[in-house]
């Protein structure tokens, strides 16, 4: 078969290294065609090193000193490439919406990890997706697992029930959550993730994020989309049928099971580097209701996102915002719903954004917190 061409759009996160463990292990299928990381040089030219990508970019101002025949490019113009395949989107934060924004545009297939994109910009973008035949493949492993029990399904669902681990703080009191750190946000329980979705696991901003995004990505209403806490990390998202049937998927807490389905789709793949789940060993499985009292951040987010327009963008400009605070050390974990809830309450909403709307309220909203802290 002809190897499929990669573009991977932040290389050098969590999610980008991970799709390159995928391709370390299907090189006759994969193929590396651009990479762009960030202001991780030294990771950077290893990759570039041992895949040998025709194009790259570097967000460093110090691009030049990496090794390497290559053409340096920049994103936009690099998804856009009639050779590239699947443009991965790993980028974390505001950052990747325009190099979305290109690959939709130029009818690519999108395998997504950046949230931001669909929250901020699910209005625009879906409609975008359609009208130039662009497919969009998620490879967050709650919307992988809601996928994966659609299809074959000629019923729409009547329900999906999106799981979450609930955190490392989980069972803390109200008292505890006060003296947080952030390298105890930073450990999360199942999960191998990027620092900044990893914190947002802890607030559980980030599940409501999902809420978003599968509004979006499944046409769902919110009114019917649930979160059950699922601390055990097995089932990764559950769909419930008119008949009362309910379908779920399971497997180990592992990005790259997700990651590898979005590059395969409709096909599976063998790989003996993925692990499997021995029900024997894992054979406990509970559920508990979220607690909004004590992680507000879950019900602030679902509620910017059924309000719709540019409150979404708030929320996520704002929680990118106060989650930098917090990892430098300038804010408390508590403090990190309060900046949230602010930032959306001061907000006067567009109804019908377009793109340019929506970078102009994350830039406003990033500016007035951090002028604010």
């Amino acid at each position: 078969m002809t190897p499929i061409k990669l573009v991977i759009l932040g290389c050098t996160g969590s999610i980008g290294q991970q799709t390159l463990e995928v391709v370390r292990a299907h090189p006759d299928k994969l193929q590396v065609l651009g990479l762009a990381g960030g202001n991780n040089l030294k990771l950077l030219a290893s990759q570039i090193a041992e895949f040998h990508p025709r194009y790259v970019y570097c967000l460093s101002k110090n691009a030049d000193s990496l090794p390497g025949d290559y053409i340096f490019m920049e994103r936009e113009e690099m998804v856009s490439l009639d050779e590239a395949t699947i443009i991965v989107a790993a980028s974390s934060g505001a950052s990747g919406l325009k190099p979305v924004l290109s690959a939709i545009q130029a009818g690519k297939i999108i395998a997504l990890a950046n949230k931001e994109t669909l929250v901020s910009a699910g209005s625009v973008i879906m409609p975008l997706a359609q009208k130039h035949n662009a497919q969009i493949r998620t490879i967050d492993s709650e919307h992988s697992a809601i996928w994966q029990c659609l299809t074959g399904e000629k019923s729409l669902p009547s329900r999906l029930i999106l799981t979450a681990s609930g955190g490392p703080f989980r069972s803390y009191s109200p008292i505890e959550l006060l003296s947080v750190k952030a390298e105890q946000a930073l450990k999360h329980p199942s999960w191998k993730m990027g620092a900044k979705i990893t914190v947002d696991c802890a607030t559980l901003t980030n599940k409501g994020l999902e809420v978003i995004e599968a509004h979006w990505l499944f046409g769902m209403p919110f009114e019917q989309i649930d979160v059950l806490v699922h601390p055990q990390s097995i089932i990764h998202s559950m769909v419930e049928f008119c008949d009362g049937t309910i379908k779920a998927q399971l497997g180990t807490a592992d990005m790259r099971i997700p990651i590898q389905y979005a590059l395969s789709h409709p096909h599976r793949w063998d790989n003996p580097s993925l692990p499997r789940l021995d029900l024997m060993k894992n054979n406990l499985l509970s559920f508990e209701e979220p607690d909004y009292t004590r992680f507000p951040c879950l019900k602030l987010a679902i509620d910017a996102g059924k309000k719709g327009g540019t409150f979404p963008a708030v929320l996520c400009a704002a929680d990118e915002t106060a989650v930098d605070l917090f990892l430098s050390g300038r804010i408390e974990f508590n403090y990190i719903p309060s900046l949230i809830e602010k930032a959306l309450a001061r907000h006067k909403n567009i109804c019908c954004p377009s793109i340019d709307d929506i970078i102009s309220v994350d830039k406003e909203t990033r500016a007035i917190i951090q002028n604010n802290v």
